[in-house]
């Protein structure tokens, strides 16, 4: 049997962090909890199967790079400059208080002041893929409040950055410094950082635009990785500086290019994997039994983080020009430390700042954050109200006063639009067209803008891997609509949407006719497949051009639809799929019977809608029921959608009849 240690460590970290991922999830925690306890049970301490901390730990520095890679394209000034008057002096004052604070904790427990400073400096930053999924699952991402927490940190990532550039320089600045040693380091990360940023900042877009023209995709990922790898590599053996910065300058210089969201995006799946295991390695050097023995100072340092970060960001509200929600937001958002906090730590234990059990203090302080940070929004409501108990000190917080609700929270009878690409895009012109109030959930942030701009409510996030849905109000919405390109995704959407709203009606975009059933499986009333509904409408056409009989066409089309949606459903909605079908043909015009209707409650003929109007009722659709040619002595009934036929002037007439939009004088008989 071959000797393979390094595909044995990968199949047991990847295999284990899945559980310890799907568990997290289904008990409502961010993934990266079961991460890091799936490290804790692989890892040295553990009594059952041990990992290979060293061949992890060299795994989980590609994990490192591509994080910081995909911060560097991520970064925006454009974004910070938006919110700078709350987010610089705001971050700037927070690092430092909570660094203060941290240090102060260590004093009291006897540590170091090398070891007290690193603690501190750790705890005062947050984590951004915490900060990410606890804004989206609560719908603040796309918020005011949302984007000041994220300008918030983009400035401690930023800090972060030169707190790893300037720690070993620190490190090396004691009694015995060699301070030419000290300048020379310094000099070699500034001559880094300018040659990256100037000449890299050239070159890379102009050599991604060359690669993306050979339409090769294999040959952009590789040159992705290549700049990703090569540029951290050489920060560190030429330059002597961290991976990390390399990675980030990388990432900066990608995000000059006009194909840098592709370039993220190709490279998602080796930073969400090699992150894993990143996440798996800093848990391995977790020592429960330390943890257990020290649980005081767990518990204390916990508290400082969820709790002092907290009441930190609170006092500073009442200094910084910002409604009291935003600092509430921002106060829970970054109630907890997460990778950057395992990278500072590394870095001071690499440099024998820190030993092994200060560092497992710090990785349970960012486990049991983490582990409390959802929490922590739910509390953001109970805390407004008993802070409104405080008159003098709700006033310094809430200096702007109460900011307006968002457009969605007011949202009822809408549509909510699950992705706006080619079709989705489609369906929200023509609902605002008709004047319908509606709602976009997409994960692109491009088009969130553009939605904004417009004025349309959104939510920025994908409602297939989150809580987003849960803020879409989908128990008092009309339909539900899913327009998504992949059809994996869209059967998690309705899936969740199902169970948030049973009775809401779901429209649903297949891809495949196996996904067609699928998706009525799961709960869409109504499945469409683009791909089949266009090629029948071309055979229409041509059918039609060479002379085909109408009826013997539809007949076709109807056999093909039958073949492809016959997803079960009975007979009703075989018959009222029969109809739409022949309205279709036969220009039957339908109009929703309104409680103010003159003609509700009454029978067809007490409401003589041919008589006053001209136009004839041949159908009328009550829920899933077809009433087909209806007798004079039904009653039509408010909520009825009524099939009328005629010309246009009788179908405007029996439209002010029917929807009460204004009162009928003359009836207008067919003569």
């Amino acid at each position: 049997m071959h000797d393979i240690p390094l595909l044995i460590n990968i199949a047991v970290a990847l295999g284990v962090a899945f559980l310890g991922g799907v568990l997290a999830r289904r008990i409502g925690l961010p993934t990266i909890v079961g991460y890091l306890l799936a490290g804790v049970a692989i890892g040295p301490f553990s009594p059952a199967f041990v990992g290979d901390v060293e061949t992890i730990g060299q795994l989980a520095e590609l994990g490192v790079i591509f994080l910081m890679f995909g911060v560097g394209i991520h970064f925006s000034l454009r974004d910070l400059w938006q919110v700078r008057s709350i987010a610089l002096p705001g971050a700037i004052a927070q690092m430092i208080c909570a660094s203060v604070l941290g240090f102060g904790l260590t004093r009291l427990w006897g540590w170091s002041v090398a070891s007290g400073l690193v603690l501190g400096v750790a705890i005062s930053v947050a984590s951004t893929v915490v900060l990410l999924r606890g804004l989206m699952d609560n719908g603040l991402l796309n918020t005011k409040h949302g984007r000041v927490a994220v300008g918030w940190l983009v400035l401690e990532d930023l800090a972060s950055v030169l707190i790893l550039v300037t720690l070993p320089v620190a490190a090396a600045a004691g009694p015995s410094a060699d301070w030419e040693r000290v300048v020379l380091t310094l000099i070699k990360a500034g001559a880094f950082v300018a040659l990256t940023l100037f000449v890299g900042g050239r070159v890379v877009p102009w050599v991604l635009l060359r690669v993306a023209h050979t339409r090769s995709r294999e040959l952009f990922i590789l040159l992705v990785l290549v700049l990703a790898l090569g540029t951290a590599l050489s920060s560190s053996e030429l330059f002597g500086v961290s991976l990390a910065l390399g990675a980030f300058l990388a990432g900066v210089i990608v995000s000059e290019s006009p194909l840098s969201h592709q370039a993220g995006a190709d490279l998602l799946p080796f930073r969400e994997a090699f992150a894993v295991l990143f996440f798996v390695s800093v848990g391995m050097l977790v020592n429960p039994a330390y943890l257990i023995a020290n649980a005081g100072q767990v518990i204390a340092l916990t508290a400082l983080i969820v709790i002092g970060k907290s009441a930190v960001t609170l006092l500073l509200g009442t200094r910084l020009p910002a409604p009291a929600r935003t600092s509430l937001v921002v106060a829970a958002g970054l109630s907890q430390i997460g990778e950057f906090s395992f990278i500072i730590g590394q870095a001071g234990l690499t440099l024998g700042l820190l030993d092994r059990d200060q560092y497992s203090l710090i990785l349970a302080g960012s486990l049991l954050s983490i582990t409390l940070n959802p929490f922590m929004y739910r509390l953001i409501r109970p805390v407004e109200s008993v802070l409104r108990r405080w008159p003098a000190f709700w006033r310094q917080l809430d200096k702007h006063g109460p900011e307006p609700p968002l457009p969605r929270e007011t949202l009822s009878d809408h549509v909510v639009i699950v992705g706006y690409g080619r079709v989705g895009r489609h369906i929200v012109d023509v609902l605002g067209a008709l004047g319908i109030p509606h709602l976009v959930v997409d994960s692109d942030a491009t088009r969130i803008a553009t939605l904004e701009q417009r004025g349309t409510p959104t939510l920025f996030g994908d409602a297939a891997n989150s809580e987003i849905l849960a803020h879409a109000h989908l128990p008092r919405a009309r339909a539900f609509v899913v327009a998504l390109p992949d059809e994996s995704t869209t059967e998690m959407t309705v899936l969740i949407a199902r169970r948030l709203a049973p009775d809401l009606p779901i429209i649903a975009r297949a891809i495949t006719q196996d996904g067609v059933k699928r998706l009525a499986a799961l709960g869409a009333q109504d499945v469409i497949h683009p791909e089949l509904e266009g090629g029948l409408e071309m055979v229409r056409h041509t059918l039609l051009q060479l002379g085909f009989p109408i009826r013997e066409v539809q007949q076709y089309a109807d056999a093909v639809r039958r073949e492809h949606y016959d997803v079960g459903g009975g007979a009703e909605r075989h018959a009222l799929r029969q109809f739409m079908e022949a309205a279709q043909i036969l220009e039957i015009t339908l109009f929703e019977l309104a409680a103010g209707s003159p003609v509700a409650g009454v029978t067809l003929a007490e409401a003589d809608i041919r008589g006053r109007t001209g136009a004839s009722v041949v159908v009328i659709l009550r829920g899933q029921r077809v009433i087909p040619n209806p007798k004079s002595h039904t009653v039509l009934l408010p909520g009825d959608h009524i099939g009328l036929i005629g010309d246009a002037e009788q179908i405007a007439a029996a439209e002010r009849l029917i929807t009460h939009k204004a009162r009928v004088e003359t009836p207008q008989p067919v003569t």
